[in-house]
Order: C-alpha cells, then structure tokens, then sequence
C-alpha cells in the first residue's frame, strides 16, 4: 500500500499541475479505475491515461502548445535528463523536446513510496549482502529501492545515503520524501557527475549502504565497484531484464566481474574438453546477489553471483532461486528448473580438435548414466514402456533442419525441449538423408559421441512431431506423417530401411 495518509494529498498535487480539463477527467478515470501509472501528453493528440490494466483517452480535444506550457510551469525545473519534479512528492514528469528544444511530449508518471515490496527479498536485504536489481521498465525497480533505503535505515539503523541522480527516489525538492525513512540523499547536478557523487558520498559521509538508481555508463560500474571494494553495502539498478543481457554488455559486464580471454596450453584445453581461448571471470563482482524482477510479484535470485557467471561463461547457465508472493502475503521459494529458466548461456564453447566430445559430453553421460532418464548405449527407444521414455528437457541439435519447425513442434506437443547450437551439447541429433549421407563434421561427431541419430523423411512439422512422440512416447496427431528412423550410436539403418524425402534447408557450415 502506498505509504503514509498523505498519498491523496500528493496524487492531487500531480493533478494540479495538469490543464484543468485534464485533471478533472483525470481525477474522474482514477477514482473508478485505480492502478494509475502515467499520463501522457502529446502535441496534437488526445490526452491519455495509463494503467496497470490498460489506457483510457482523457479527452477528445487535442493537446496544444498552451497545455504543456501550462504543465512546464506548474512542476519544477527541467535538468539535463529532461526530467522534471513536484516539490516534496515522487512525481516524475519527463519531456520530449524537438530539435529547437521545445516541449512537444510530457510524461507525468506516478511516483508512489509503497511499503513491503521488498518482502520478498528482505532477507537478503537486511544480511549486508549487495543486490543489483533488474527488469523492464516500470515494473518496480525504484519502488523497491526506495523502499529498501526505508528499511535499512529504520528496521536495521544503518546509515544510509541516496545518490538520486533524477530525484526519482527521494522525490523533487530540498526536503527528500518521508517514504525514504531516515535515509541521507545526495542530489546530482548533470547526470554526467553521477559516478563522481557516487564517490564523494563514502569519501566524505561514513555511509554503511548507498542506494545507486540507474547504474549506465563504464565510469559509473567502476565507481560501484571502488565503493564495494571499500566494504559499503550496494544496492543499485541496471539497464537489462536478465542476467544474459549484463554478461553480452561491454559497458557494464564489470558489475560482474568483467570479462577476459585467456589461452590455454594444449595440455589443458584436452583436459578441458574446450577450445584453447577460453572466456574467464576477470575479478570478484561488485554485487554479490542479482535479482531479476520478472513480475511485481515474482523473481529470479542469482546467488552467489560469482559461481552464476563461471558457469555461464562455461556454457551453461545455473538456475536461479525463484520467489513468489502469493495473494495473502505469504512468500515461496524454489529452485527454478523450467525450460525457459534453463535457457542456454550466452557463451558456447568450441570443443577442443580431437577431444572425442570434451568434458561437457562426458558429464551428460554421467549424469544419464546415473538418473537414467535417456540411453546412452544401444537402448531401443522403440521397445521401451512410455514411462520409461525421457520427461526431463531433452538437449537437440538440429542438423539441416528447420529450427522455427523444431520450435513450432515443442509448442504443439509441449514436450520440454532445449534447442542446441552445438551438437556436443546435444542428446539427439535431427537430420535429413542428405545430410546424414554426406557425413558432414557434425554427424561424424556425434557418431564418435555415441548420441542417438535421428534421420527424418523430410523437413516438415508433422516429420519433427512425429519425432518428438517417439522419443516422449506421446501419441501422434492423427494424419501425421510416417516418422523417420533412429540411427543408434551413429550405426547404419538397419537392412531395407532407407530414409527418403529431400532437405529443406542448406547445409550449415562445419561446427
């Protein structure tokens, strides 16, 4: 609930500095609805209100250049971010501007201080552990750093100072808004200063946490990392909704522990099972945890943040701790093992030459081997019982065949299904005849792997399907297409059995 009685008081604030025929539909819409996000104003259209569930057209006359003069006025000043305020509020009004700089656009967006957004990872909160926050925007990042700049300040008495580079946390004005509990805020001038008033505040005001908003640019990771070096507390946000979109960005990859490549000798590439340039964490993270806000109720929890990035940088991506907050409050936690969180790392690994597989093959062996959910000799997928047959995500690569057709046939028979890049990662190869028949490098790999070889008729939708029910043991649609043939260990078809059908696609270059 948004805090303290005065939440009337501040949404009316807001409503006063519309034009008065838009704050009075305005005032009219978000006393029925509720949930209201932001009103936007456009030169030469209809004003509009956003919520949570939707938009409603405010007004059927047009925005003129009066109307957002008449706003311009009533809000504070506009700074380099072109971002303005409402004094002692957390309304946040953003511009638009045209080439001669006139306001031609305003987004008035609703700022709210709302307690217990943090339930869900107060825990690790109040243990002194730095949290990267992540997600969209507008999904409730600010929020949640307002409010834990709230509860370390108050519940845990911790001297607390706010770098508010747009004065979207403490809100516009001298006096910073109550919602930030007894927390310490430091203004910034230009956007462009922020990383130097991110140092200036532990040099120079003892604090035991900084709460940092919008972490953007190289001098700014490296400030956050000279503070986390210093023993403070961090908890900051980030540009990207998952973990994949840090470790791909040059810029900001160093919150992670940054990124380099190291050569390998010979000796230990084999031992490996890689190529012998590899990619290694550089130094410790600067965050210790990393929160993915998927939802307003529901996260991702990276932890420890270290262990999450070696084993991306490996090829591999470790589930993330998934929280919920169910409709009574109450919080659930879980490893999360669905498909989609098993997404694959964004860095693959190239196996070393002549390193029969590498490492990696031979751990899904093992692991197979142990768990005993897929063959991993001459086990006839044919002869054994449905329940028998693999339910858990079954690693593909596709060889000549349609990836879109692979991924429409998983939707259709929702079985789980990792689609590979790399046929050592692979536990089925998909292929077609003359793909299967020219022996190309990714099918003489897999024969010397011993991972089953699936050889379809023809690159089709029901040819993938009917694939993919032999190997869950699901019943096929009706009218499916005859199924292909399974090549065990990269053996021949047995005698008289040929595929047949032509390929869909053209070959892809040697992995």
């Amino acid at each position: 609930m948004p805090y303290g009685s005065s939440w009337e008081e501040e949404l009316n604030l807001l409503f006063e500095a519309l034009p008065p025929r838009v704050a009075i539909a305005a005032q009219r819409v978000a006393g029925n609805r509720g949930g209201l996000l932001e009103i936007v104003l456009d030169l030469g259209r209809e004003p509009e209100a956003r919520f949570t569930d939707g938009e409603v057209i405010l007004d059927h006359a047009n925005v003129g250049h009066h109307d957002l003069e008449y706003v311009a006025q009533h809000v504070g000043n506009f700074g380099d971010d072109n971002r303005a305020g409402i004094e002692r509020t957390l309304h946040r009004i953003s511009a638009i501007r045209n080439r001669k700089g006139d306001i031609v656009g305003l987004t008035c967006r609703v700022g709210r201080a709302v307690t217990g957004t943090i339930d869900i990872i107060k825990d690790i909160v109040v243990g002194g552990q730095s949290i990267l926050l992540l997600g969209p925007p507008g999904i409730g990042k600010t929020t949640m750093l307002r409010e834990c700049a709230r509860v370390l300040s108050e519940e845990c008495g911790k001297r607390v100072v706010i770098v508010d580079t747009s004065n979207e946390i403490a809100g516009d004005g001298d006096i910073p808004h109550p919602g930030i509990g007894r927390s310490r805020r430091m203004q910034v001038r230009t956007p462009a200063q922020q990383h130097a008033v991110m140092i200036e505040a532990v040099e120079n005001h003892m604090p035991q946490c900084i709460i940092i908003d919008e972490i953007g640019t190289e001098l700014e990771a490296a400030a956050a990392r000279t503070i986390a070096e210093r023993g403070v507390q961090l908890v900051g946000t980030a540009h990207g909704s998952t973990l994949d979109n840090l470790l791909v960005n040059p810029t900001l990859n160093d919150l992670l522990g940054g990124i380099q490549t190291v050569t390998l000798s010979d000796e230990e590439a084999r031992r490996r099972g890689t190529q012998k340039s590899v990619l290694e964490r550089k130094s410790p993270p600067t965050f210790d945890v990393l929160v993915e806000i998927q939802e307003r109720h529901r996260v991702a929890v990276h932890v420890p943040v270290a262990e999450t990035v070696d084993e991306a940088l490996r090829g591999r991506m470790k589930p993330p701790q998934l929280r919920l907050r169910g409709e009574s409050g109450q919080i659930a936690s879980r490893i999360d093992t669905s498909v989609e969180a098993q997404r694959p790392s964004p860095f693959e690994t190239v196996p070393f030459p002549n390193a029969r597989g590498g490492r990696r093959v031979r751990e899904r062996r093992r692991r197979f081997d142990v768990d005993d959910h897929l063959p991993v000799q001459r086990r006839d997928w044919d002869a054994s019982p449905a329940s028998s047959r693999p339910r858990l995500p079954l690693s593909i690569f596709p060889y000549g065949v349609s990836r879109s057709y692979l991924e429409q046939s998983v939707r259709e028979l929702k079985v789980p299904v990792r689609i590979q890049h790399h046929v050592d990662d692979a536990d089925v190869v998909l292929t077609l005849k003359n793909y299967y028949r020219r022996r190309d490098s990714p099918v003489r790999a897999a024969e010397s792997s011993g991972i089953p070889i699936h050889v379809l008729r023809s690159n089709t939708v029901a040819q993938i399907k009917g694939a993919l029910s032999r190997v869950y043991g699901v019943e096929p649609e009706q009218g499916a297409e005859p199924r292909g043939l399974i090549v065990h260990n990269g053996g021949d078809p047995p005698p008289g059995q040929h595929p047949g059908g032509n390929a869909g696609e053209d070959p892809p270059p040697d992995q």
